[in-house]
């Protein structure tokens, strides 16, 4: 399931892997983890050798269970501290960097293929992974939603959450990294070929999980993870 920021893809996603009995993976937790390293090491997010070594000495740990948030640094929680601000200002930068995606996008590929053979099943949500991260996914979803539809929710998931922000900030914010991520020159942000694009911007949660779950059934995901 891919997407920009705002359509309501990962709390969609982790309800779908539930409601599937699927493991479910956050790639975008992922490259946040490397951005707060990247930010308490000093490192400037635009040094692409710095960024590197960072990602690499990172020991980043993260679950597959779509019911609670674990993403660690070695034994700390850091679920609460890379949804911060500081992070998501950075976090475009850093995910820029051709040589710590192809490091994480290793490490997802192996959750997957983990997942798979574990559960028979996982949801995996980011930018890149009907492109790049698991070309041949049996299904794709690629989610969208007007930008102000998403500066709105955004907004309201950072006050949910007691973090300060305005629309006409969240919406500048996420124009931005709009911007960023799909012009980037390492798997930007896009729609692979074959995904269904499904605009959530008249649509709740309960009706975009709706409509996802009616796409797994249809296509005999729900038994195939069920019967393994």
């Amino acid at each position: 399931m891919d997407g920009p920021s705002g359509t309501g893809k990962s709390t969609v996603a982790r309800r779908l892997a539930d409601a599937l009995g699927a493991a479910y993976l956050d790639t975008g937790a992922m490259y946040r983890v490397v951005t707060l390293a990247v930010l308490r090491a000093g490192v400037d997010p635009a040094d692409a050798s710095a960024v590197l070594r960072c990602a690499e000495s990172t020991d980043l740990r993260i679950g597959t269970d779509p019911t609670r948030a674990d993403v660690r640094i070695g034994d700390e929680d850091v679920a609460a501290e890379i949804r911060l601000a500081p992070v998501t200002q950075a976090v475009s930068a850093v995910s820029a960097v051709p040589r710590v995606r192809e490091l994480l996008v290793a490490r997802q590929r192996q959750v997957v293929s983990e997942a798979r053979g574990r559960s028979g099943g996982i949801v995996v949500e980011g930018r890149d992974i009907g492109t790049v991260v698991v070309p041949d996914a049996e299904l794709k979803v690629y989610l969208t939603a007007s930008a102000d539809a998403r500066a709105a929710r955004r907004s309201a998931q950072d006050a949910a959450a007691g973090r300060s922000s305005t629309v006409d900030a969240t919406k500048a914010d996420v124009e931005r990294r709009d911007r960023l991520d799909s012009t980037r020159a390492a798997s930007p942000l896009r729609p692979a070929v074959d995904a269904v694009e499904v605009d959530t911007t008249e649509l709740d949660i309960p009706g975009v999980l709706d409509r996802l779950l009616g796409m797994v059934r249809e296509r005999g995901l729900d038994h195939a993870v069920a019967g393994r």
